[in-house]
């Protein structure tokens, strides 16, 4: 699968993941509001009987007024006037309520303002009467009974309670209606929301069943690569052993081999140094024979340097100074195959991890060089080292030879200060080796690392074989190297290896 398929099935599936999340969140909304409305219409409906119901409270305390109001006329028992006020105290209270209940409805409260001077009348006629049915005054209480007020008062209150009824109906339909429609809505949303969702998940198992199928194809590719990467790694890496070996095989031949012509040529050298003498003699005894003015001194030996003056004495200089360019050369020469030969020969050196105290091993490696850093008036610190296991060997080549250039690159006339210190990260030991001294230009970085390659001024000893030996080292025991450095700002070389160097790694040469 390419990279462009894979970011659009993963961005398929994050639209998907958004599309469920979307409906989700709808029908939890939508299902909240239909709830919510439909609780609401269902209190609405509540509310509807509860008025209705306190309309038949307040009329059935009224008729029951009425009716102990009539019987205490009839008989002047007093269980009648029991009656009488205690439906009076609780019709107070009923019309308290029922005046509650409908203060949200405009057309209920103006219907409950012309009910309540009615009923404060029947009930102010009520006492009336029983007041004059006390004091012995039948006739007056009588005759007011017989005017028919009270019947048209608690007519009108019928009808208007009629009215407040037909309202409450009216609103009771309504609000069912409402009810039911919410109910209704909310149930299809939530049967359409759980169809989109069952969908939505069906197609979320497809997509995961297709994506799983691609993935464990992708694992067998992947196994299968991997098995062929390793066969190609280790046929690789075995082409590549056999091949350093055999360059190290023929760095070795060759510059053991050209030992042989470097000896004869050093030898002829040297027959030649000494022939020198004897020919200028010759030269200068045939100079004397063409030119009879000037006799031979008479201190003149056959061991003593011939007189030689104008182009003689130019070849002289001349002969002399080309001995020494190729004994010079010879004597580099002759560095640069040991060096060689130095290096084949680490490389076949197989590599034994022990554990190491690092800061005991720079300890001696600084005591090797005190006398050099005294002279340098260079001051070495050692910071706490972590301990790791390796080969002693290759630690002692690479520390020496950092710290020795270290030393070896110090400012003129600059006390140096070189520091040694270490840290853990992660599995690997981090070593820094740093110094005050001239520095390295950034662009000579990497090519300080090459072989018989050198930067800055060349006024110090050496073949350029160091640095590329101390690398190779540190890769052989699985590390990396690395400098940081500006001119004349100083240096810092930092070497990371393994804290615990695998035993079965020590063979290995690459």
């Amino acid at each position: 699968m390419t990279a462009n398929a894979q970011r659009k099935r993963a961005m398929g599936h994050i639209l998907l993941l958004a599309a469920g999340l979307l409906v989700l969140t709808a029908i939890s909304a939508g299902s909240v509001h239909l709830v919510n409305k439909a609780r609401e219409d269902a209190r609405k409906v509540l509310r509807t009987l509860e008025v209705e119901n306190q309309i038949s409270l307040v009329q059935l305390q009224l008729r029951r007024a009425e009716s102990a109001q009539r019987g205490y006329l009839a008989t002047l028992r007093p269980d009648f006037q029991t009656d009488f006020e205690q439906a009076l105290s609780e019709l107070t209270p009923a019309l308290t309520k029922l005046s509650q209940l409908i203060t949200d409805n405009p057309v209920q409260r103006r219907l409950i303002n012309e009910i309540m001077p009615l009923y404060n009348q029947r009930i102010e006629e009520f006492r009336t009467t029983n007041e004059l049915a006390r004091s012995k005054r039948m006739s007056d209480a009588a005759k007011i009974v017989r005017e028919g007020i009270g019947r048209d008062t608690m007519k009108h209150i019928e009808d208007l309670a009629l009215r407040m009824r037909t309202e409450e109906d009216r609103l009771f339909v309504e609000r069912t209606t409402n009810a039911d429609r919410s109910q209704t809505l909310a149930a299809s949303i939530t049967g359409i929301g759980s169809g989109l969702v069952v969908v939505l998940a069906g197609i979320a198992i497809f997509l995961v069943r297709r994506s799983s199928h691609a993935r464990d194809q992708a694992d067998a590719r992947l196994r299968d690569s991997h098995l062929n990467l390793e066969a190609t790694i280790d046929e690789r890496t075995a082409d590549l052993r056999e091949a350093n070996d055999e360059i190290q095989r023929f760095a070795y031949i060759v510059s053991h081999d050209l030992r042989s012509p470097l000896v004869n040529i050093m030898g002829f050298t040297s027959e030649l140094e000494e022939l020198r003498g004897d020919i200028f003699k010759r030269i200068a005894a045939l100079s004397r024979e063409q030119s009879a003015a000037q006799p031979a001194p008479e201190n003149a030996t056959d061991t003593a340097e011939p007189v030689l003056e104008g182009s003689d004495k130019q070849l002289s200089e001349d002969f002399s100074e080309a001995l020494a360019f190729i004994k010079s050369s010879i004597g580099k020469m002759d560095r640069l195959i040991s060096a060689i030969l130095s290096l084949t020969r680490e490389g076949r050196r197989e590599f034994e991890p022990v554990w190491i105290d690092t800061r005991d091993l720079i300890d001696g490696i600084v005591a090797t060089v005190a006398h050099q850093a005294a002279e340098a008036q260079a001051e070495i610190r050692i910071d706490a080292l972590p301990n790791i296991v390796s080969d002693r060997l290759a630690l002692e080549q690479i520390f020496s030879n950092l710290i020795d250039n270290a030393l070896k690159y110090l400012k003129t006339g600059v006390p140096g200060e070189i520091r040694v210190r270490g840290r853990t990260k992660l599995g690997f030991a981090i070593f820094e080796i740093s110094d005050n001294g001239r520095g390295i230009d950034p662009k000579d970085h990497q090519r300080i690392f090459e072989l018989f390659r050198r930067a800055g001024t060349q006024d110090r000893p050496g073949q350029g074989i160091g640095l590329a030996h101390v690398r190779a080292l540190v890769r052989r025991l699985g590390g990396t190297m690395s400098v940081a450095s500006e001119l004349h700002q100083g240096s810092t070389f930092t070497i990371t290896l393994p804290i615990n160097w695998p035993v079965g790694n020590r063979n290995t040469r690459t």
